[in-house]
């Protein structure tokens, strides 16, 4: 079941200055901040930067949440999808993957225990 955004992953090829540039618009210091991925929090979403990956119009891709990262994959390639990255753990009990939909979008999954509902304005 999808319950709704939670994340946007930009790519970025200077991570450093990224999360500089970030931390200016935002106005805040990012909550998770590692050479693989820096995350701010922003109104109870994520805009999620990663070092790897190509910028550009077709470069971010947003995470949809879900309670069950691995079924959700599992029923979306029942509906056609396919996999572009399977389920993988990425720490702290947050899972994501990314399908491709039967037009070609790419689509991502998040399974995301410390998601705060209670933190959307």
């Amino acid at each position: 079941m999808i319950q709704g955004l939670r994340t946007v992953i930009y790519p970025v090829t200077q991570l450093a200055e990224a999360t500089e540039w970030y931390r200016r618009v935002l106005d805040k210091a990012p909550y998770f901040d590692q050479p693989f991925y820096v995350g701010f929090e922003v109104g109870g979403f994520e805009l999620g930067l990663v070092p790897d990956g190509v910028p550009g119009s077709a470069g971010a891709t947003a995470y949809w949440g879900t309670p069950d990262a691995r079924a959700e994959v599992a029923r979306l390639e029942g509906l056609g999808a396919t996999v572009e990255s399977p389920v993988e753990d990425v720490g702290d009990g947050i899972k994501v993957a990314t399908i491709r939909d039967p037009y070609g979008n790419l689509f991502g999954i998040i399974e995301n225990p410390h998601f705060d509902l209670s933190k959307l304005a």
